[in-house]
């Protein structure tokens, strides 16, 4: 396959999934961004009619031919455009998330299983898709020695932001600072707390004035330097991620770590079914509870490849010449 695109509004977490499922089953992927303006935009991924009009210049003006063999579209603003792809018989269409839509407008739907989606070319996953397994770790690693040069063990922190149902206010913030300086009081070692670009600058504040005389990081955006995530990843023996982000939480659980979370609210109906599904795999503790730092990893991407290409007929990528052990 000599073409695909992946396709999002920009949005990090749909970025991620779509490249992730892309590199997943060994494409090169072209970004697109399509950021649709009413009424399509309201109405995504419906209104296909007349849809590449709707994208601003720049936009449009990658929208175009040649077009790819592959279309990869996470979010319900590139569904509309994976949709349209596939209808005007450019290519074959792969959309991550629940569309919002009858599942037969694409070649394949991922959906987490909390969407409860079904159809005969739905594939389910638990979470969403990420990049992270080993190699991704080691990388992460080696990009960030230093942090392996601070006092283990280390407890990475992930801090999203609030959402429609889900409340992260200053209590929070206070009952979250003070879960993690209990949890270092206990376990030693150093904290490295990361915030998201949907975090509120008063919540990370608020968390770290409760960390300010503990060994670790803190990093909230680009004026603190280059962002370490995947360092804090790569490095850390133990995780908390706050409850709001999916994504979030797949991406600890990808690591094979022990996966925490502060919970001080009923959640809304989807994300309290992920949570409970991962809470009884094991992939997911309260904030305070005892558990060994090594637990399965979630790696959904790889899976999903596989049978993406399976319904594709598209074959597994070859390795490249000379890389096979020799008699």
């Amino acid at each position: 396959m000599n073409r695909c695109w992946t396709l999002t509004n920009g949005a990090a977490g749909n970025d991620r999934q779509a490249r992730a499922l892309a590199r997943a089953m060994g494409l090169r992927a072209n970004p697109h961004l399509v950021q649709p303006g009413p009424p399509w935009s309201w109405l995504a991924p419906h209104l296909v009619q007349r849809a590449p009009h709707a994208l601003n210049a720049l936009q449009k003006s990658a929208f175009q031919a040649p077009w790819p063999a592959l279309a990869i579209g996470c979010g319900r603003d590139a569904a509309l455009y994976t949709r349209w792809l596939k209808r005007e018989g450019h290519c074959r269409a792969v959309q991550i998330l629940d569309p919002r839509a009858d599942p037969h407008h694409w070649d394949v739907v991922v959906a987490p299983e909390h969407d409860r989606l079904q159809g005969a070319n739905v594939i389910t996953t638990l979470g969403a898709l990420n990049p992270i397994d080993d190699e991704w770790l080691r990388n992460g690693r080696m990009d960030f020695a230093a942090i392996g040069e601070l006092p283990a063990p280390r407890l990475t922190v992930l801090l999203g932001g609030p959402r429609r149902g889900v409340k992260m206010d200053a209590a929070y913030a206070e009952r979250l600072g003070q879960a993690l300086r209990a949890r270092w009081r206990a376990d030693g070692g150093s904290v490295l707390l990361l915030a998201s670009r949907r975090t509120p600058p008063a919540l990370f504040d608020a968390v770290k004035s409760h960390l300010a005389d503990i060994p670790g990081l803190h990093w909230r955006h680009q004026d603190d330097g280059a962002n370490p995530f995947a360092g804090a990843m790569g490095w850390a023996h133990r995780l908390v991620v706050t409850p709001d982000s999916v994504n979030m939480l797949s991406e600890a659980c990808a690591t094979g770590l022990a996966v925490h979370s502060l919970v001080e609210s009923e959640l809304p109906e989807k994300l309290a079914r992920f949570h409970g599904r991962l809470r009884e795999r094991g992939l997911l503790h309260d904030i305070d509870a005892s558990t060994p730092t090594q637990q399965p990893a979630l790696r959904e991407s790889v899976r999903v490849a596989e049978q993406v290409r399976w319904r594709l007929s598209i074959p597994a990528p070859q390795p490249p010449p000379g890389s096979g052990t020799k008699a």
